[in-house]
């Protein structure tokens, strides 16, 4: 084993000649003593050759050339001459000293023998000082410094040094984490400071401290290393280490203290070392002084004089600070002076650390720092020299550390054996602190029993072994079992939990002997389970402290005291459960010392660990198990929380740790969308705890790491993944070597169909590796390479992948350093490749090739290529490459896309090119953008939309030097739906009715520049374009006499759909142009228009529709527009216009004789414009909708819109919103004098005015004479709580007041409702109107008198119990029901006993309770006969009796109230004895019940038991729910009993228990008899093959049943089967619900041929269910049959293209469909037009979820194009696509035409967040976040 630190780590010839100017200039100034001095070392003839120079440094120079070449003898005996005689400077005194001991070849300078030289050279110079006393000071000042230094080498071997007494090795032992067996060199990367210092504002997911992996330079490095770089002379040196748990970080402290004592770190003459745990006891502010004496050592004499000292050599002093992340003070540097403190100043702890880093303490010390890897506080960010970090161990330094400690054992082969052959211990031997741990337990197992050895499989397991193997270890030949030991020592190891987790939560790390039993202090030290060392807080006598050998040992007993503490409860669990967090602030201090308790936590709820606790904790299994469930639980929840990447690997630790595979694979199943790992350092552990998470799982994963820094070991580990199907690494780090140790694993991973290794550093080596790998991984679909560094001669490698592998079908080697000449020959060679399917090249100039093959059965396979050449600079093409490009385009058969954007073919090319289309299969689209078009290369564009019949679009922008062309596919490759064709023109000719029909074409011309004097050429190119069916002639010049000229034009374009021109300069006279064309092309559907900042037009046209001829000889079809049902719609936004402007358009519109829309929103009207527009209305006769939103009106404009309801006797509705008019009361007045006249107003918003309490009064006067339906907003009014009273006094007395709804909080919401008088509903919602004592007597007494009130909702009033009382008793009504529901937070508190003697205080009797603890609702159904029960004090009457007879006269109440309750419903609660008993006694015997609703509630086991027996008394029960309950099997008999004799059942609801096959097969029997059901639910129970078996036998004499819910539980596909045959006999069910069940396709096909026997379908889910294509095709074509479906969901299955295709056929004959989720189905652009079209034919869908699929900016223009035709669409969800700008803007853009959407989720797509931010502002309903 090599030394951790060698002599020649500091290379003393590199040193001297660093200061060898620095001597020159010393001796120059001393010339005529050396060349005295030199004629005893050198020959005189030698010295001689020197008189001729003058210059004193060079004669110096020179001298010392010719001491060094006569040999290392005379340039020792001159050094040590020089030093005995000059007063030199110390560090060229140290320097030159080691030198002459080197040059003489003898051992390295030993310190001792140095310091000889070093008291004779203070001699010498003290007898020859001409200032005596000046050089004795001096002496004694330096012998004070040397005698220190001594001291200080003493003091740190006894701290720090190898023991080698007597019996040390025993007790070495004994000291878990100790590492003192032998010393093993760690593995240490250095990384780039500089990094740190640019990314300090970045955001990142993990050790914030390092800098980002992908840019920083990683490289292996000794612990010399860390001292070697050199910094400008004076200034400090900071070094900062950092490190995970346990990777030895304060040994190596230790150590390198050590190695300075033995003189092997040559440039230090003082070494202090600090723990930050001890600075923590500091209370006090101290100097530097007190600092290094007071805390460390003090010098025996003389403190001052070493001080200064020490002052003045910094240079040589080492300063090491270790824990940083264990300090818990604040490290906020923000209020500290720049200047540097004064030296006798006493600062805080961290000002010393803060000062002493930035040099403005001890300047030129060194200092070193470590700590875990937590954000580092700002003042360290630009100041580190040298980051590095320390892995810990790599597998050779395993073998070694495990080699040295077994060196005394014969099994020493065998250990390290057992640990090779294992992986994940391998892997937990990677950090040295749990290699020890491992070894302990190893040789102890070994010595036990060498033939059969079973290590533990967790952290925590090894933890618990080894506190049993110590405690063993100390019982000697007396050792017994491991019970009696822990029963032994219970009371010790109890103690030591409380003291490690009080240490824990009261961030205490160092204890004192008074914080510890003396018990607990025996047990501990005797097991080396404590360490004990002196503290220091001031110079006075020290103390003992204590401390856990290792923070994580702290961690273990903390977590363990949680487990078998009887104080500790589940909720108090839960609560200390969660993931470790980051340091999210840098000056703040952590809260807790929190790095392995969660993961201990998980480790002692495994199933191993429950005999321990249950020993220590002296309870039973049910207690222990139940504290266990709790952290499982927390654990499934945390997996659906939004997780970065490092949260994900700290669940996966915590989920390896319990070794529980249903948990696994439930968190498994959860964490299936988030293996996406960015810029953190990924270990084999880390790996490992990955990787049983995935294999648990049944899904297969991708896993993507992105400039994630891993090594070998993780490969290896990765190896043993079985569950990925697609992998993905992206670093520049990942090079030759990285690919040769992937190709190793590869071969092991069975499901891999697609490998990414992109951005790296990849040659034709690793190349060649990777070939060899794939080419065995014959599953392999996918591979991509791209942004490496593989060159033209290498590609040819991949190319032979395509004959070896049947299933690949795509490579990807874009970015590589491929020439434009290889792009080309690879062209060529695809072509002619018959196994090849797809094929990337990209790099600057080139862009993709990729070749598909499609088929359509029977017929034989066709290949479909996608050609994309991109070029930049001087290689691109030009006009002389042209025609190859058309050759090879030529030669391809059938042409997906082509690319050849960024070239210089130019006009002429791009002719070229175009004129060739007609010969060209292309099937999708041309690219030619950024090819140096101009106008006159757009004209040849147009020209090709008539030569080429198959272009259907035409997209050119010369501002963004775009040009792209759109194609139909062949029809050998048309999708089986498309949209209806559109037909010719009147004037032109046809065939007969079978003739191919002319496509419609969309021509789209941006920022191309055109003026009005362009436009006599394009309208002569366009008419030659036929069929046009969208124009965008947007973002141009064509100003007010370019839109006449267009608009001349227009009636030529017969098929035209879309005109747009946006931002095209107009003004207000083209707006009235615009209008004009209302009147004069009928065929405009709709009109907007907007002249503000970005100015919009945008004209919409009715369709043109076939018209045949009844006699089948005519030939020609003819073309008119559809007829008009909803008339033409005018809208214009953003527009100043006066009242003669309003008059002039006014009189344009009247004569659009189908004008039926006219919107005027956002435009700036006075009064007098809108009595203008109002003076109109009777003359526009068809108009049936005016809208003028977003304006500001006068109060007066306010009322001539009321009273316009009188112009014309056509309006039949007019809503008014009255918001910031501060309304005054005249004008409230007659506002009600309108609605008293006209009886067609139907909503009036007078929000956010100024009404106060008086003017709703007033207002509350004369609406009494409003008899007509109209609802009043007078929200933000400034409403108190009097206004509130008088409003409800109002709403009692008034009968056409129907329903209020007040809230007083931040809201201020103020509604009511009118209505006639025989409306029977009186409603009243008050909510948190803080009410006082004296509002709630005036309540009371108002409610008193509305004796015709149906409901009544009082949320957060302030209402007591006792208030809540008063409320009861004063709410009666004649007759009738009356519903009352009380929330407020004493609901949840008190019991249900208190919630029901609060019930009885109601008037009337009770037909429905429900108490909502989660929502803090107490929720009353009372109905009132027509005489009024007499009430009186039920208190009062309780309480003449004794409490016996007192609970006995209250079940008498409670039953008397509620002999006629019919619902019971209860969530939440928590039932003790007492509520169970009157809830089994009382109400459920009660013979009108018949809904009994009890989710989520706490009840003991035998309260379970005792309520299951009390559900045989509800015989007139419909409804029993008992979700949420817990119950298993063994309660399902006496539930059966129950139902039995329940013959009414119609809902029978059991869902999330745990109900397995037995019990699920015994409720079938019972379900036999009970013809009335009507609904079941058993899902998320644990129901397999002979439960569901059962139920499907039932199932068939269910001829009510209408929905059954059997979703997550566990059958096969064996049992699903037989479920989907029996559901064929279900003709009635509505709901289906199956989810997460796994079925597979067989048995999707199953249920695709019940499907047309459930004709009354109305919602199906099956998510998660493994259905392929096969089934998905399947089941998508029976669809159709369930006409009355209105929800669908197979998210999560890969359904693949053909049934996408399928449905997308299917969706428009579903005419009910509200919502579709197609959530993580592959979807891609290629099936998105089918799909988009379908869904426009869905005119019902509401929903549509598309989110986690594969959807790119194809897909979502597609998607937006169908948007305004999905009329009732309110949400679309995209998240976790591929869309980028292009889509979200089209999706922007069309999301404008549609106001019925309320939101579209964009979140997780690659849109660059300045667009996103700014598409938000535009449309807040466009969600780029997560929430």
């Amino acid at each position: 084993m090599q030394p951790l630190l060698q002599n020649d780590d500091l290379n003393l010839e590199a040193a001297i000649a660093s200061i060898r100017p620095q001597l020159v200039e010393f001796l120059s100034h001393h010339q005529d003593w050396l060349l005295t001095t030199s004629q005893h070392f050198l020959p005189g003839a030698t010295l001689r050759d020197l008189d001729g120079i003058t210059d004193h440094r060079e004669k110096v120079s020179e001298l010392l050339d010719l001491l060094e070449k006569d040999g290392p003898d005379t340039w020792k005996r001159f050094v040590q001459h020089l030093c005995m005689e000059r007063d030199l400077p110390l560090e060229l005194e140290i320097l030159l000293m080691s030198s002459a001991e080197e040059g003489n070849g003898a051992q390295p300078c030993c310190f001792d023998i140095f310091l000889t030289f070093h008291v004779l050279g203070f001699a010498r110079r003290r007898r020859s000082s001409s200032s005596i006393s000046d050089k004795d000071a001096k002496q004694k000042r330096l012998d004070s410094a040397e005698n220190y230094r001594h001291l200080l080498i003493d003091t740190v071997r006894q701290r720090y040094g190898s023991r080698r007494a007597a019996g040390a090795a025993a007790q070495e032992q004994m000291q878990p984490l100790a590492f003192n067996q032998a010393f093993v060199n760690l593995v240490i990367r250095q990384s780039k400071a500089s990094r740190l210092k640019e990314r300090t504002d970045k955001p990142r997911e993990d050790l914030p401290s390092a800098p980002e992996p992908e840019e920083c330079v990683d490289t292996a490095m000794r612990v010399s290393d860390l001292f070697s770089s050199v910094v400008r002379s004076g200034t400090t040196k900071l070094i900062f280490l950092f490190g995970r748990p346990g990777t030895g970080k304060t040994m190596l402290m230790h150590r390198i203290c050590q190695k300075w004592a033995e003189g092997v770190l040559h440039q230090f003459l003082f070494t202090f070392l600090f723990e930050f745990r001890q600075l923590n006891l500091l209370k006090r502010k101290l100097t530097l002084k007190e600092l290094l004496f007071d805390l460390f050592l003090q010098p025996e004499e003389s403190p001052d004089a070493v001080f200064q000292h020490l002052l003045e050599n910094a240079q040589h002093t080492l300063i090491i600070f270790d824990g940083l992340d264990e300090f818990t003070g604040s490290m906020d540097m923000s209020s500290t002076s720049k200047e540097g403190p004064t030296l006798p100043s006493c600062v805080s702890i961290s000002e010393l650390f803060a000062d002493l880093c930035h040099g403005k303490l001890l300047p030129g010390c060194t200092v070193l720092v470590t700590s875990r890897p937590k954000k580092l506080p700002d003042f360290l960010l630009n100041t580190v020299d040298v980051l590095a970090e320390v892995w810990g161990f790599d597998h050779k330094k395993v073998e070694e550390y495990v080699s040295h400690y077994f060196h005394h054992h014969s099994f020493k082969e065998q250990a390290i054996a057992h640990l090779k052959n294992n992986t994940k211990l391998l892997s937990m031997c990677l950090i040295p602190a749990l290699c020890y741990v491992v070894c302990i337990c190893l040789e102890y197992l070994l010595l036990k029993d060498q033939m059969s050895v079973e290590l533990p499989q967790t952290m925590t397991q090894f933890y618990i072994k080894m506190l049993l193997i110590f405690i063993n270890k100390q019982q000697g030949e007396h050792a017994v079992d491991e019970e009696t030991q822990l029963n032994c020592n219970k009371k010790a190891i109890l103690g030591l939990c409380d003291l490690a987790l009080k240490g824990l939560e009261d961030k205490k790390l160092v204890f004192y002997v008074s914080d510890i039993p003396e018990h607990v202090k025996e047990f501990a030290s005797l097991h080396g389970l404590l360490t004990v060392f002196e503290v220091k807080t001031s110079g006075a006598h020290p103390e003992a402290g204590y401390a856990f050998v290792h923070l994580s040992l702290q961690e273990f007993f903390a977590a363990l005291c949680l487990m078998i503490n009887k104080r500790v409860d589940k909720s108090y669990l839960k609560k200390k459960f969660s993931l470790k967090s980051k340091w999210t602030l840098k000056n703040e201090a952590k809260t807790e010392f929190i790095e392995s308790f969660h993961i201990f936590l998980s480790g002692l709820s495994s199933k191993e660990c429950r005999t321990f606790l249950m020993l220590l904790a002296e309870q039973n299994e049910a207690w222990v198990q139940d504290k266990q469930d709790a952290i499982l639980q927390s654990l499934k929840k945390l997996a659906a929380t939004h997780l970065t990447g490092p949260k994900v690997i700290e669940l996966c630790h915590c989920t390896f740790e319990t070794q529980d595979l249903k948990v696994a694979q439930h968190i498994g199943s959860l964490l299936n969308f988030k293996y996406e790992f960015k810029n953190f350092r990924l270990t084999p552990l880390d790996m490992s705890a990955l990787v049983f998470v995935i294999n648990s799982g049944q899904d297969l994963t991708h896993l993507d790491f992105a400039g994630c820094l891993m090594d070998a070991g993780c490969l290896e580990v990765l190896a043993s993944c079985k569950n990925v199907e697609h992998l993905s690494f992206r670093s520049r780090r990942f090079g030759d070597d990285f690919a040769a140790a992937l190709s190793k694993s590869l071969r092991e991973m069975g499901n891999l169909k697609k490998l990414e290794l992109t951005g790296g550093n990849i040659t034709a080596e690793g190349l060649t590796n990777l070939v060899q790998a794939s080419s065995q991984c014959l599953q392999l679909e996918e591979i991509n390479l791209q942004d490496n560094r593989i060159r033209d001669l290498e590609v040819k490698r991949v190319l032979d992948l395509f004959s070896r592998m049947e299933k690949l079908k795509k490579v990807d080697l874009s970015n590589n350093n491929l020439s434009l000449n290889a792009v080309l020959i690879l062209a060529k060679e695809v072509v002619t490749c018959q196994n090849a399917t797809e094929l990337h090249v990209r790099y600057q100039y080139m862009r993709a090739v990729k070749k598909q093959i499609c088929s359509l059965q029977p017929k034989p396979f066709y290949h479909s290529l996608t050609l994309s050449v991109h070029s930049l600079g001087d290689r691109s093409l030009s006009l002389q490459h042209a025609k190859e490009i058309v050759s090879i385009l030529q030669s391809c058969p059938h042409l997906s896309e082509v690319d050849l954007s960024g070239n210089k073919l130019g006009d002429e090319g791009c002719s070229c090119l175009l004129e060739s289309l007609p010969w060209i299969s292309i099937s999708k689209q041309l690219d030619l953008s950024h090819n140096l078009l101009s106008i006159n290369g757009i004209y040849s564009l147009l020209k090709s939309v008539n030569t080429c019949q198959k272009m259907m679009e035409v997209e050119v922008s010369l501002c963004h030097k775009t040009a792209v062309l759109r194609f139909t596919e062949d029809r050998e490759f048309a999708s089986p739906h498309r949209e209806e064709p559109l037909y010719p023109t009147d004037d032109q000719q046809v065939g007969e009715e079978k003739q191919t029909p002319t496509l419609s074409k969309k021509i789209r011309l941006t920022d191309c520049h055109f003026q009005a004097s362009d436009l006599e050429k394009l309208c002569a190119v366009l008419k030659e374009c036929s069929g046009i069916s969208e124009l965008d002639l947007s973002n141009n010049s064509l100003g007010d006499e370019g839109l006449s000229r267009l608009f001349q034009f227009l009636p030529n374009l017969k098929m035209l759909r879309s005109l747009k021109l946006d931002n095209n300069r107009i003004s207000l006279n083209s707006v009235f142009c615009l209008a004009q064309s209302l009147s004069t092309l009928e065929r405009i559907k709709a009109m907007n228009l907007r002249l503000g900042h970005m100015q919009v037009v945008h004209l919409s046209f009715w369709e043109r529709i076939r018209d045949r001829s009844t006699s089948r000889l005519r030939r020609n079809f003819l073309v008119h527009p559809k007829h008009i049902e909803n008339g033409q719609c005018f809208r214009l936004r953003d527009c100043t216009m006066g009242p003669e402007d309003v008059t002039r358009l006014c009189q344009i519109l009247v004569h659009c004789t189908q004008l039926t829309e006219i919107d005027l929103s956002g435009n700036s009207l006075s009064d007098q414009s809108i009595e203008r527009l109002l003076s109109f209305l009777p003359y526009l006769c068809h108009l049936t909708l005016l809208s003028i939103k977003n304006s500001t009106f006068s109060p007066r404009c306010a009322i001539l819109f009321t009273n316009s309801i009188g112009l014309c006797e056509r309006i039949r509705k007019v809503e008014v919103r009255l918001t910031d008019c501060a309304i005054s009361q005249g004008q409230i007045e007659e506002l009600c004098g309108v609605l008293e006249q006209h009886g067609r107003l139907a909503e009036v918003d007078l929000s956010r005015n100024q009404l106060g309490d008086e003017g709703l009064r007033f207002l509350l006067d004369h609406l009494h004479r409003v008899h007509v339906p109209c609802s009043l907003n007078l929200s933000h009014n400034r409403i108190s709580q009097d206004g509130v009273l008088h409003l409800i006094n109002a709403f009692a007395t008034s009968g056409n007041i129907t329903e209020v709804l007040v809230s007083l909080c931040s809201k201020a919401t103020l509604l009511m409702k009118l209505t006639s008088r025989d409306d029977p509903r009186k409603i009243l919602s008050l909510t948190e109107c803080n009410f006082q004592a004296e509002h709630l007597e005036k309540l009371w007494l108002v409610l008193e008198k509305c004796t015709s009130l149906t409901e009544y909702v009082s949320s957060n009033n302030n209402l007591t119990v006792h208030a809540a009382e008063r409320l009861l008793h004063s709410l009666r009504k004649t007759s009738g029901p009356l519903k009352i529901s009380i929330k407020e937070p004493w609901v949840c508190k008190k019991s249900v006993t208190n919630l029901l003697e609060l019930a009885v205080q109601a008037c009337g009797n009770i037909t429905a309770i429900t108490i909502c603890k989660d929502k803090s609702l107490f929720q009353l159904g009372v109905r009132f006969s027509c005489c009024l029960e007499k009430v009186e004090s039920v208190v009062s009457r309780l309480n003449l009796h004794e409490p016996e007879i007192k609970r006995a006269c209250f079940y008498q109440r409670v039953l008397e109230k509620c002999i006629q309750l019919q619902e019971l419903r209860w969530s939440h609660v928590e039932l003790h004895d007492d509520d169970t008993k009157i809830l089994v006694t009382v109400l459920l015997p009660l013979p009108k019940l018949k809904k009994f609703e009890l989710t989520s509630c706490s009840i003991m086991p035998t309260g379970i038991d005792y309520l299951i027996t009390g559900l045989q008394k509800c015989q007139a029960i419909e409804e029993l729910s008992l979700g949420h309950m817990k119950l298993s099997d063994a309660a399902i008999p006496k539930l059966v009993l129950g139902l039995c004799k329940m013959p009414s059942l119609k809902r029978l609801i059991l869902n999330h228990n745990s109900i397995g096959n037995d019990g699920c097969s015994r409720l079938a029997e019972a379900l036999r008899n009970m013809h009335c059901m009507e609904e079941i639910n058993l899902a998320h129970n644990k129901i397999g093959d002979p439960g569901l078996i059962n139920i499907a036998t039932v199932l068939l004499e269910m001829q009510n049943l209408k929905r059954i819910d059997l979703s997550g539980n566990g059958p096969s596909p064996a049992g699903g089967e037989k479920l989907m045959e029996a559901l064929a006999c279900c003709k009635h069910i509505e709901e289906l619900l199956l989810s997460r069940n796994v079925f597979g396709d067989g048995v999707a096909v199953k249920l695709a041929l019940s499907l047309p026997h459930m004709s009354s379908l109305k919602i199906l889910h099956l998510q998660k269910n493994n259905i392929g294509p096969t089934g998905g095709t399947e089941l998508a074509r029976a669809l159709v049959a369930c006409g009355l479906l209105e929800e669908i969901s197979l998210s999560e299955n890969d359904l693949g293209e053909g049934s996408i295709h399928a449905l997308s056929e299917g969706l428009p004959r579903l005419e009910h469909l509200r919502k579709i989720d197609l959530k993580l189905c592959g979807i891609t652009d290629d099936s998105s037009k089918s799909l988009s079209c379908a869904f426009q034919q869905c005119p019902a869908v509401e929903e549509i979820i598309l989110s986690w699929n594969s959807l790119g900016d194809g897909g979502a223009q597609e998607l937006a194009s169908a948007l305004p035709g999905m009329e009732k669409l309110k949400m679309l969800d995209l998240e976790k696509n591929r869309i980028g700008a292009r889509g979200a803007m089209k999706l922007s853009e069309e999301l404008v035409k549609c106001p019925e959407i309320q939101f579209i989720r964009l979140w997780e797509n690659p849109v660059p967040k300045g667009l996103a931010a700014d598409l938000t502002s535009q449309d807040p309903r466009l969600c780029f976040s997560f929430y």
